[in-house]
């Protein structure tokens, strides 16, 4: 009854009026899809979607459309599961499947989260040198302020940093256009497949782009983050807007960071050995600006990658096994969800830190590992999206699980194709 009058309400005002309601509805939800997606372009994900760059050309871009739409469709299920249920990921799993999956699970994604976690220390250390920044000191004050950051800003401030973040990334946007490469075809990459498509370079390379781009860690967060924003159900629509233009925004960058290293590594035959030195890599091509705007936005990109992902861990860890956890929770009310966070930056720059570790097998193995869990956590995620005890009216529509069903298959199919590729190449 109240819906309907609400409803009646809406249709006796002006266009106008309507018009800047639904605005102002939309933004009241904005926020965790956008954050989460953009999230994806952390500093793993640029050292990935350069190495992809590097090898594969323009040829990588063809992966983008593909995953834009399955991106925006993984995260429009997540959202509708924290919105209709209230609970975050690992609680449904551990609530419905037991505690021994649940454990299986969280395992699973501490080792993937924490090889995430090195590649953006990592990128960060990288960049920092570009800019004689002492390492050590760098990485002990990147610390300091994840923690601060985390640990005394409520959720709301906290949104609000997050988001303003993106707007570093358009330091991307600047180099690729310093650097001129060929839009015409970077555009035309798009929607042409490369001839090299079905080649066993290819298919690694884009399991690991898939997987760093589509994250299992992305799945947990964005269902954790949004049940913390405690969005209303009559909200739903707008958050399936967001999750879509979340997708969008975040592959819109990532064209970007593909275009410039396939219009200089790639066209001049320099493949990269490390992702994490595309900055520095890229400058004698590019020029000094071009490569300074590189490694600006991979340090932002680095420091929100850093931040989620240590998040990410923290949240599962306490629904997987009943704590509390949560950012509008205090510290002394959460103690293991903090700690867990400071645990995990402290053990990822330590590790970073010591010479000779081998961090560039360890972020292609985490980033295709990724991409090789991401079907496990799709299946929970489907089977949780078909429990009408759960989602009562909001279950998934018959096209939803085709669509989730055959891609989860797809990618199950070319993870084990690139992990057998890999033994026998």
């Amino acid at each position: 009854m109240a819906e309907q009058t609400v409803e009646m309400k809406e249709n006796n005002q002006n266009p106008l009026t309507r018009y800047r309601r639904h605005i102002f509805l939309f933004l009241a939800v904005l926020g965790p899809s956008v954050i989460t997606t953009m999230a994806g372009n952390d500093g793993a994900g640029v050292i990935t979607y350069s190495y992809a760059g590097a090898h594969l050309g323009y040829g990588a871009l063809f992966l983008l459309p593909i995953l834009t739409i399955l991106y925006g469709i993984s995260q429009e299920m997540g959202s509708r599961a924290a919105i209709v249920t209230g609970k975050g990921l690992g609680d449904i799993i551990r609530e419905r499947f037991g505690i021994k999956v649940a454990f299986f699970a969280f395992a699973a994604l501490l080792v993937a989260n924490f090889g995430t976690l090195l590649t953006n220390f990592a990128a960060l250390k990288t960049a920092g040198a570009m800019l004689n920044i002492p390492p050590t000191a760098f990485l002990v004050v990147t610390i300091l302020f994840c923690f601060s950051l985390v640990t005394f800003t409520r959720y709301e401030k906290s949104q609000k940093i997050f988001l303003t973040g993106i707007v570093f990334y358009l330091a991307y946007v600047f180099s690729a256009y310093k650097i001129h490469p060929d839009w015409t075809v970077a555009v035309q990459s798009l929607f042409i497949p490369p001839s090299n498509i079905f080649s066993p370079n290819y298919l690694i390379i884009a399991v690991a782009v898939l997987g760093t781009t589509i994250t299992p860690w992305g799945q947990f967060f964005i269902q954790s983050y949004m049940k913390d924003k405690n969005v209303p159900v009559s909200r739903l629509s707008y958050a399936k807007l967001e999750s879509y233009l979340g997708a969008f925004i975040s592959n819109f960058f990532t064209f970007f960071i593909i275009a410039a290293t396939a219009a200089t590594l790639y066209a001049f035959g320099m493949p990269l050995e490390s992702g994490e030195q595309a900055a520095i890599a890229i400058r004698p091509f590019a020029g000094s600006l071009a490569s300074f705007l590189f490694a600006l936005g991979l340090i932002n990109a680095a420091l929100i990658g850093i931040v989620i992902v240590s998040l990410t861990s923290a949240y599962a860890f306490t629904e997987f096994f009943g704590f509390t956890g949560s950012l509008d929770e205090p510290f002394k009310r959460g103690p293991i969800f903090y700690s867990l966070f400071l645990i995990n930056l402290i053990g990822a720059a330590f590790c970073v830190l010591t010479p000779f570790f081998p961090l560039f097998k360890i972020v292609l193995y985490t980033q295709s590992l990724n991409g090789i869990l991401l079907p496990l956590f799709f299946y929970f995620l489907i089977k949780i999206l078909n429990d009408k005890e759960l989602m009562g009216k909001y279950v998934n529509s018959r096209g939803q699980n085709i669509f989730a069903v055959a891609s989860t298959v797809v990618i199950a199919v070319c993870g084990v194709a690139a992990v057998a590729m890999s033994v026998l190449s």
